[in-house]
């Protein structure tokens, strides 16, 4: 046993020196090195250690296949009875994914999903494998309900949010990222268009704000928008915030635009946006 203020104790049998900075991926490691051989990042853990951060870091998960207890509150370890696919880091992120939705709102899945298909981190084919030789394993039917739901265009995990949130009320459903030309000009790639009504939803990041670049490039994309007669609805994280009051403003602006269709209906595909799906095993 190491002693001494030099030393600080992570986990049973695993030790630090206290000058040692501890990164996120470290402190993985170091619970993993106080588990049985063969434990394997899996989840949530698995999904942040490729950067994925918008997630709790505790606990860490860990899958194994075999029995095996462990009294930790900063540790969970899974069992299972045929280890997942791995790689270097853990299990690969097309089984994480699988693994977190047997406990995750469907919002939050859909975002994850975009975001690892966007990232090139796994593939609709590599999940959908999963799901049809080991429907078995836990969340693989709630995946089945989510996969359908998945789009690799989105850009970032916010734009996923504003997709869904705006794709379940009836509304006509956007294009996604997609190039706006206007009499023959290329006036940008926007996030969600509605091109019948020449309206485009940008999901606005506080990060828009603080790089110049991207904030001159926004000032420039906005005019040309104006110059063409096409309505934009830029969206913060406070709009985004109260998702029926977004709804009903994205809905306002297309009336206002022409549309006549039905308005937007706040029912079970909505409400079941915001909690855990269940599963359909028997």
């Amino acid at each position: 046993m190491l002693s001494g203020r030099r030393f600080i104790r992570l986990f049973p049998r695993v030790w630090v020196t206290a000058a040692h900075e501890m990164s996120e991926r470290d402190r993985v490691s170091a619970a993993r090195l106080s588990l049985p051989e063969g434990a394997q990042p899996s989840h949530s853990t698995r999904l942040r250690l490729l950067g994925y951060d918008d997630l709790a870091e505790l606990p860490y998960h860990f899958v194994i296949d075999r029995d095996q207890k462990i009294v930790s509150d900063h540790i969970r370890l899974h069992r299972t009875i045929l280890m997942p696919s791995t790689d270097a880091d853990g299990v690969t992120p097309a089984a994480a994914f699988v693994q977190s939705c047997e406990t995750m709102r469907l919002i939050d899945l859909i975002k994850i999903g975009d975001w690892l298909l966007h990232e090139g981190h796994a593939s609709l084919d590599e999940i959908g494998q999963i799901l049809v030789e080991q429907s078995w394993r836990p969340g693989a039917s709630q995946c089945e309900i989510v996969l359908p739901l998945l789009d690799a265009r989105s850009r970032s995990p916010k734009e996923s949010e504003v997709r869904a949130i705006l794709s379940v009320v009836g509304l006509p459903l956007p294009d996604v990222n997609v190039d706006l030309v206007v009499k023959g000009r290329w006036l940008g790639c926007v996030d969600l268009l509605y091109l019948t009504w020449l309206y485009v939803v940008e999901y606005e990041g506080r990060q828009h704000a603080f790089d110049t670049a991207q904030f001159n490039g926004d000032i420039g994309r906005y005019g040309r928008f104006r110059r063409n007669d096409v309505t934009y609805l830029q969206v913060t994280q406070e709009k985004l915030a109260r998702p029926r009051a977004l709804v009903r403003e994205v809905h306002a602006d297309l009336v206002a635009l022409g549309y006549e269709g039905p308005p937007p209906v706040f029912g079970r595909d909505y409400r079941a946006l915001f909690r855990k799906i269940r599963s359909r095993r028997p």
